[in-house]
């Protein structure tokens, strides 16, 4: 094993460890490859990636997965996905919000890139197509009410137009 561990504290704030690749000044810089290790006979190793819990006061630390700014051409994509399967189903993907017990629940935001040349970016929400059989469903759905209050709400909206008409909504 190998084990990569910074130093703690009691006074101020614990120490950091910070993995960078090399720079370059005429071609691309160096890349990070993080992979766990294969079973060949059974499954492979698991990433974990997370924030330790906060203590008494503050909160726990955030995870920023964030690609540069480009000055000529496109910025870097962010691919999140699972890997194909032979013999079974395909892996999920869970986005989840946690649970509080003070003020709201925290939120999932989806927002497309803005252009101020040419369109927006686009969000596209698709099932799983069924080569053989169905393709998947899409549920957008709100939760139940608790003993007081009502269950949230759908919008479904476009936005305005200064110039021509607005976007239209197909049902």
């Amino acid at each position: 094993s190998i084990i990569l561990s910074a130093g703690s504290g009691t006074s101020g704030a614990g120490g950091e460890a910070r993995l960078s690749a090399g720079r370059s000044t005429s071609v691309t810089g160096g890349s990070i490859a993080l992979t766990s290790g294969e079973g060949t006979a059974s499954s492979s190793g698991s990433i974990t990636i997370l924030s330790s819990n906060s203590g008494t006061a503050g909160t726990s630390g955030c995870l920023i997965f964030s690609s540069g700014t480009a000055q000529e051409g496109n910025s870097g994509a962010i691919l999140l996905g699972t890997g194909a399967a032979t013999n079974g189903r395909g892996g999920a993907v869970t986005l989840s919000v946690g649970s509080g017990t003070s003020g709201a629940g925290g939120g999932i935001f989806c927002f497309a890139g803005r252009s101020t040349v040419v369109t927006g970016g686009e969000v596209y929400l698709s099932s799983g197509e069924g080569t053989a059989t169905s393709s998947g469903c899409v549920c957008i759905q709100t939760a139940n009410s608790g003993d007081a209050g009502t269950s949230g709400c759908l919008i479904f909206s476009t936005g305005s137009s200064k110039s021509g008409n607005s976007g239209a909504l197909f049902l």
